[in-house]
């Protein structure tokens, strides 16, 4: 048996000095918060996210359910133009030009946006600000075992220590601060407008635009706070300190004595109540990281002799931690998760199989049954849309917030890889918890994807093909949307989750779909120019930069009658020899890894997860960097975690351990295999 705990401890996050582009987070899914150095949220500035319509911070406080709205009454009908189809006319969601929105296209592509709920940082009695040179000594610890943060260092000379923890079942955080200069300090809590900014959760410069209210209390005081339609509750227990308003919406807790606790509890409706302890929120987290830790999927890496395998084993340690405090909530996550505001908080459906496919491949299904259900939610809007394109079933949308409204966009309405998600995430549960729990839960799901997956292939003389228009998963055809069809990626999936769901039929009891069969066993072939494949069929078949989507054909999407190995051996080995890897993405590498493994290349798939490239950067604390802009991306650690459950465990029908060369030792456990 693996040793669990020393596996996870030889990967705890040290920090000695402040690194701006990473931060450390406590989190339960639902509700995370990413502190500096000092242990709470002191120094913004120093950990910035490139936003060019305001600066933003990696230091938030957020949650699943912190979302908000400026005032507007614009539709989607006021973005709407109608394609020339294969089916006929059909209206598209669209935006003409994304650099000069029109008001109704900024405002359904910025609202709903994700709210920072509260800034909780140290600052010096009395109020003012704090500098970075104040701080010295700093020895910070994230202790992953246990999910608390403990961090000393010197404030000023005078010797501070502090400790931050997570719930992990409530939305409550806990600090404990102790120091001889105690009296010198007063933490701050502050409450921001919501931001419309790309990257940006936290409008500073409209104070007139929302109210927060103090309520003191014996054991400490509450804040009600309501932006527009948005309302919640901060509830503040003190052991050892007392609060004063210190501005609209700004709060100062001082201290007496040398050690002070609080414990701050966010309640999105009603108030507060059930109050806990600071010793009851770590004893909680110890239980709770202690239980994760000692199940589930585990993957040893100690014993093998390839240099690399130390920050492979420490990738995949960071990457599970990061994916169950980010990707883990009630709601798909954005691809900054609970840290930054990428695209606004908003999440892209056709990434949420990257965040939380990994979960039930290592024996955690529930983490993705909590976002997995949220599709029955937007079920009725998803069926308008398809109603509206003439098909039944449902048609899933891409960027979208909770309310699952699709956003004006050159390219998210036009993507279609994200309708088969469903239906692959569905059967990876099934094959985690049992069949019968899972149709009883997700059999509506597959069904109404799977419907209108197969009215929307058309056709030809090649075979049934997807499109025009469309925009391929690699995404640089977006502006031959009109005219790009049958992409090789989406072809071979297509025909795949058909068949899942054929097979999702028999076990609901139904009869078999003779349409759904039709289409599975006649989806075009992808084309093949010079020995490989193109990424779609239409001009101008293959641009070298983005996803080389092409090879996910065969490696994401298991096995099909319509991919030739070969040619996608040869495909592989011709991106792997020319291709802009600048324009990539953090989930491309573990993607190409899993065709390298699907095609018996283990040297390939070990080169892909590793390859020294910037978007392929995983950060101290474990973070998948791609840029300023985009300081943190999870797909890129949900893929890794998938591909190494592929390469370790392998698939149906498939080798044992078939992503690992020979000179790689890979003890593992509770990993299911692959499709």
């Amino acid at each position: 048996m693996i040793d669990r705990r020393a596996l996870v401890g030889r990967h705890a996050v040290e920090v000695t000095s402040v690194l701006p582009e990473s931060p450390l987070s406590v989190g339960n899914g639902e509700l995370c918060y990413t502190a500096d150095v000092t242990g709470l949220q002191t120094f913004p500035g120093l950990h910035p996210v490139d936003d060019p319509e305001g600066p933003g911070t990696l230091l938030a406080t957020m949650a699943s359910w912190g979302w908000h709205s400026v005032p507007g009454s614009y539709d989607l009908a006021a973005t709407t133009r109608t394609y020339r189809t294969p089916r006929g006319p059909v209206p598209y969601v669209d935006m003409a030009d994304i650099t000069r929105p029109s008001p109704a296209e900024a405002w359904l592509r910025a609202n709903p946006h994700r709210l920072d709920l509260a800034r909780i940082g140290l600052v010096a009695a009395g109020g003012r600000a704090l500098e970075p040179e104040d701080v010295s000594g700093a020895r910070q610890r994230l202790d992953l075992w246990t999910g608390v943060l403990t961090g000393a260092y010197r404030l000023r000379g005078t010797p501070f220590q502090v400790v931050t923890a997570c719930h992990p079942e409530r939305d409550v955080l806990a600090f404990r601060i102790e120091s001889p200069g105690l009296d010198g300090v007063a933490v701050r809590l502050a409450f921001p407008y919501g931001s419309q900014a790309w990257g940006n959760a936290a409008d500073w410069s409209r104070p007139r635009a929302h109210s927060s209210v103090l309520r003191p209390s014996a054991d400490g005081f509450t804040v009600a706070r309501r932006l527009d339609g948005t309302a919640y509750e901060v509830a503040v227990t003190l052991t050892g300190g007392r609060v004063a308003q210190a501005g609209p919406h700004e709060y100062l807790v001082t201290f007496d004595g040398t050690a002070a606790e609080l414990v701050v509890a966010f309640h999105p409706s009603g108030p507060a109540s059930g109050k806990t302890s600071f010793g009851e929120v770590v004893a909680a987290s110890e239980r709770h990281w202690e239980r994760f830790w000692s199940t589930g999927g585990a993957v040893d890496l100690s014993g093998s002799h390839d240099e690399r395998a130390p920050e492979l084993e420490r990738r995949v340690v960071l990457s599970q931690y990061l994916t169950a405090i980010h990707c883990a909530g009630s709601t798909p996550p954005a691809e900054t998760g609970l840290m930054a505001n990428s695209w606004r908080g908003r999440f892209h459906l056709e990434m949420h199989w990257w965040h939380a496919a990994h979960f039930p491949l290592w024996g955690r299904p529930e983490l993705l049954e909590r976002s997995l259900g949220w599709y029955a939610a937007i079920l009725p809007r998803a069926r308008g849309t398809a109603r509206a394109q003439g098909c039944p079933g449902a048609r899933w949308p891409k960027q979208v917030g909770p309310d699952g409204r699709e956003s004006p966009s050159p390219i998210g309405p036009f993507l279609v890889w994200q309708q088969p998600h469903p239906i692959y995430l569905a059967e990876l549960v099934r094959r985690a918890i049992g069949t019968r729990r899972a149709v009883a839960l997700y059999g509506d799901l597959v069904l109404e994807t799977a419907a209108f997956m197969a009215a929307f292939a058309v056709k030809g003389p090649g075979g049934y093909g997807l499109g025009p228009p469309l925009v391929p998963a690699q995404e640089s055809y977006a502006d031959v949307r009109a005219d790009a069809a049958d992409p090789a990626f989406e072809l071979a999936y297509w025909a795949w989750a058909l068949e899942t769901a054929q097979r999702w039929r028999r076990l609901l009891g139904l009869a078999p779909e003779p349409s759904w069969a039709e289409v599975a066993a006649g989806m075009a072939a992808p084309l093949v120019r010079d020995g490989v494949y193109a990424a779609m069929d239409a001009p101008p078949y293959t641009v070298r930069d983005d996803h080389p989507s092409m090879l996910y054909a065969l490696g994401f999407v298991p096995p099909t009658r319509i991919v030739d190995p070969g040619v996608m051996r040869a495909t592989l080995r011709d991106v792997l020899g020319d291709w802009n890897w600048q324009s990539t993405w953090g989930w491309d590498y573990p993607a190409i890894a899993m065709t390298a493994a699907r095609l018996g290349e283990p040297g390939l798939a070990v080169d892909a997860l590793l390859m020294p490239v910037a978007k392929n950067t995983y950060l101290p604390n474990g973070h998948n960097r791609q840029s300023p802009g985009l300081p943190v991306y999870l797909p890129g650690n949900g893929g890794l975690l998938a591909a190494v459950a592929l390469m370790a465990r392998g698939w149906d029908g498939g080798p044992p351990a078939p992503g690992f060369p020979d000179s790689w030792t890979v003890r593992h456990e509770g990993l299911h295999r692959l499709p």
